[in-house]
């Protein structure tokens, strides 16, 4: 029942990196292990030898979920992405509102009045919609490599991969922000299908997410154990900013189109995206059960 609960967590995680919305961060979150995720990711680069072992375990259990359910994501995502943008955004926007209040009531214990830290939510907020006004978007060719955009396609990988594994803003989102989602996406599927024209840009931005992990995940358990309240305004700001980025998704699309407004607005994959995360909640309480058995 572990492997099987495991696999679980890390399939959901997968579906929640491979698309600009949640990260797989406030999954781990939302079900209620994001800090032996952390914990485990740490150990594995700097722990003892047996809280590698430990560590090595839990990651290849997750691990598993989370390949079937990248893989699976990735052979169907790039299509019904840039065809059905508004309707997806939607989902976004519900999969990030409604996780927000269900992060304060989690975390509720080093929320309350603490509302000085606000000042953390603001920056958070402030620094997605920044980057997002800021766009570096631009015409990345994947199949073909130059060193800038080898360059290029690295620190996106580190940033992206730090989102991931915060509770905040989802990878994918600042892939979506960088101009990189679908010609990553895409290459992706391509390699999936025997095409390694795009290995080499696929190493390169793999490169990148490792030393994105080894950089920041030292700092984000520091930040969890010593300055939880910060860290936690810091998430919910995130988040927050976020719904900026997602409304702002469709004007970084190969083909451009227009912001979301109230007129591609769809309230019923809004709505979709809601009960995804409450569905999740009542995962998160039939695991907990079953593990405390």
């Amino acid at each position: 029942m572990n492997y099987v609960l495991n696999f679980i967590r890390g399939f959901c995680m997968a579906l929640a990196d491979s698309v600009p919305g949640v990260s797989g961060g406030t999954i781990a979150f939302l079900l209620g292990f994001y800090d032996k995720f952390i914990s485990s990711l740490d150990n594995l680069i700097s722990g003892s030898k047996e809280e590698r072992k430990e560590a090595i375990f839990f990651l290849i259990k997750i691990g598993i979920g989370w390949g079937v359910g990248f893989i699976l994501a990735m052979l169907v995502l790039a299509s019904v992405f840039e065809n059905h943008i508004y309707a997806i955004s939607s989902m976004f926007l519900g999969f990030v509102l409604f996780s927000i209040p269900l992060v304060i009531r989690e975390e509720k214990e080093v929320v309350k009045g603490k509302y000085i830290n606000l000042i953390f939510t603001i920056f958070g907020a402030a620094l997605v919609i920044l980057i997002s006004i800021f766009n570096p978007a631009s015409d990345v060719n994947v199949a073909s490599l130059t060193f800038g955009s080898a360059v290029y396609i690295f620190i996106a990988g580190a940033i992206a991969i730090t989102a991931m594994v915060l509770p905040g803003i989802s990878g994918s989102t600042l892939l979506l922000i960088f101009g990189l989602y679908l010609p990553i996406v895409n290459a992706i599927k391509e390699f999936l299908h025997l095409n390694f024209s795009y290995f080499p840009a696929l190493l390169v931005f793999g490169l990148g997410i490792i030393v994105g992990v080894i950089a920041v995940i030292k700092l984000i358990r520091m930040c969890l154990e010593k300055f939880r309240s910060q860290t936690i305004y810091a998430i919910i700001g995130l988040m927050i900013g976020s719904l900026f980025s997602i409304v702002q998704g469709p004007t970084t699309l190969d083909v451009p189109q227009e912001a979301m407004t109230l007129q591609t607005f769809s309230i019923l994959f809004f709505i979709l995206g809601g009960l995804v995360i409450f569905g999740l909640q009542k995962l998160r309480s039939v695991m907990e059960k079953k593990e405390g058995k």
